[in-house]
């Protein structure tokens, strides 16, 4: 590594800051150290940024355009390393952490960049009377504050949007997750992009993060996590009336149909709640099941289940690998010894970790049914492999239950009843529906309603939340 912060186009570690350790969560053990951001550091970046604002705020829609396809080739270049890189820091398997993990962080880039050529960011408000203009406009400049279960995607996601609009950005990583950010850095030093455009200073939420909220300078906040950190950040945010952006938490309920094909239904929304170890905010881990095929379906998730396997996350193939870290694993352990207490009935996995897996932050991928809608596994995010099944009756039982939440990111339904689908999708009260097992095209807008967040990433619909309109009276 060439350092840990990157600040006005240069490396930037300060003696001074806390050197944090970065755990393999596969061992338990220690993978590297990274230099956290003093509050002079951070400061510097933001004020880097406020001072680069003032040229790349104006620069062309081709500009900007060129700098994000330079970063597309600067990072598909060293697309195994950042896999790698991945796998390491939060025990993604690696042959996804290639493909899904890096590849769909580069994707995403890639998918911001076509949607700017596309977009007309200064037109005539009316045909009939060109002195009547609309210029988007950059918001200014933006925090970005990113999660470790995606650490390359959910960055490149707001960089991208960002950049597109021409905003400059200060970047805090994850602390959990922080090294993928650090070769991004790497990539934004070697294509000589623009001093002070980005930014990168790493730390935690309740420092450097805190700094960035609450700073006058910063004109907006994008930030992926947790809904009681959004609602923090909000807070902190709100003082200065900065724009906020907000992907929060999630649980997803898939709804399956007496009608639905069953196997893929299963495979979807099994796969699905798994993928990632759980750790997903838009996994369905609140399963609906039409009663005539209730016990069908426990029988055929009990065997698909048993073919999932966990392991380490160097070896090749497709497998679940650990949980990001010790506090995680003992969280999901408590939601699972506290579901049998309740008396949900265990399916399949259950309280320790896997077979032959005794080091590291591993659990068992867990399925409970008769899940009553009081309990805590149905109603709370638990961030791990756990499914809580529940049966229905109607159409309207299904759609009350699904609803019956504080989050509203993404919902699921099967059925062969296409009109039915057509129904129950424009009920659901969530930002994302698929239908079965129909995945959304890239660039489409990802985000959720109710506390699941505000705002949405991806495409056009990302770059749009960091622009301001302006309407000009008079345009020569």
């Amino acid at each position: 590594m060439r350092g840990s912060n990157f600040i006005n186009g240069s490396w930037s570690d300060d003696k001074a800051g806390v050197c944090h350790p970065v755990i393999n969560p596969a061992t338990g053990e220690g993978l590297a150290k990274v230099a956290w951001a003093t509050p002079e550091q951070v400061e510097s970046a933001i004020g880097t940024a406020s001072t680069a604002f003032q040229t790349w705020g104006l620069s062309s829609k081709q500009e900007r355009i060129d700098l994000l396809d330079a970063i597309v080739a600067g990072l598909t270049a060293r697309q195994e390393e950042l896999g790698e890189t991945i796998s390491k820091e939060m025990g993604f398997p690696i042959d996804a952490a290639v493909s899904q993990q890096a590849g769909g962080g580069i994707g995403e880039l890639r998918t911001i960049s076509e949607a700017l050529a596309k977009m007309d960011l200064q037109y005539a408000f009316t045909a009939e009377d060109s002195s009547q203009q609309i210029s988007l406009e950059p918001v200014g400049v933006a925090a970005l504050i990113t999660p470790w279960n995606w650490p390359l995607a959910q960055v490149t996601l707001k960089l991208g949007a960002a950049l597109a609009a021409g905003c400059t950005c200060v970047l805090k990583p994850s602390e959990m997750s922080p090294l993928v950010a650090i070769l991004l850095a790497e990539v934004m030093d070697d294509i000589g992009a623009p001093a002070g455009v980005f930014n990168l200073v790493q730390g935690d939420g309740a420092t450097v993060g805190a700094q960035l909220t609450a700073h006058s300078k910063v004109d907006m906040v994008s930030f992926t996590g947790s809904t009681r950190a959004g609602r923090a950040i909000s807070i902190s945010a709100a003082q200065t009336i900065k724009r906020v952006a907000l992907e929060l938490g999630g649980k997803s309920p898939s709804i399956v149909f007496a009608d639905a094909d069953l196997d893929k239904a299963i495979r979807e929304t099994v796969g699905a709640c798994f993928h990632n170890t759980g750790q997903n905010c838009n996994a369905p881990t609140r399963l609906l099941v039409q009663r005539p095929i209730y016990q069908d379906v426990l029988n055929r998730i009990k065997e698909f289940a048993s073919s999932i396997h966990v392991g380490m996350p160097q070896a090749h193939g497709d497998h679940l690998g650990p949980l990001i870290s010790q506090t995680q694993m003992e969280r999901v352990q408590a939601y699972i010894e506290g579901a049998m207490e309740e008396g949900a009935r265990l399916v399949t996995g259950g309280p320790g970790r896997p077979d032959g897996l005794d080091n590291g932050w591993f659990t068992r991928h867990t399925v409970f049914a008769d899940v009553d809608t009081t309990m805590s596994i149905w109603r709370e995010e638990i961030f791990g492999p756990v499914l809580a099944i529940t049966p229905f009756d109607t159409e309207e039982d299904a759609v009350t239950l699904a609803n019956d939440t504080e989050y509203g990111l993404a919902a699921y339904l099967s059925s062969s009843d296409p009109d039915r689908c057509q129904r129950v999708a424009r009920q659901l009260r969530a930002g994302m529906i698929e239908i079965n097992g129909a995945s959304l095209a890239p660039g489409t807008p990802f985000g959720g309603m109710k506390q699941s967040g505000n705002g949405r990433e991806g495409g056009k619909y990302g770059i749009e939340d960091f622009l301001e309109a302006k309407a000009i009276a008079g345009w020569p």
